[in-house]
């Protein structure tokens, strides 16, 4: 039988865990989703961010 080749496996974060490494409030951090400020998908009825989106966010705002 061959073996299907897997998709590597994707990095999501919690709401929690982004605001915790922005130094900011998960309410905040919620905001920013709903303002599509910062990309993320819900699960349920948990927000999730992926690395990718996370990586975005930062260069998108960083200082230049």
């Amino acid at each position: 039988m061959d073996k299907v080749a897997q998709p590597p496996p994707h990095k999501f974060y919690t709401t929690e865990e982004v605001a915790a490494m922005l130094h900011l409030h998960v309410q905040t951090v919620r905001t920013l989703i709903l303002k599509k400020r910062l990309g993320a998908i819900k699960i349920g009825i948990e927000w999730r961010v992926s690395e990718e989106d996370f990586t975005e966010f930062i260069r998108e705002n960083r200082n230049k």
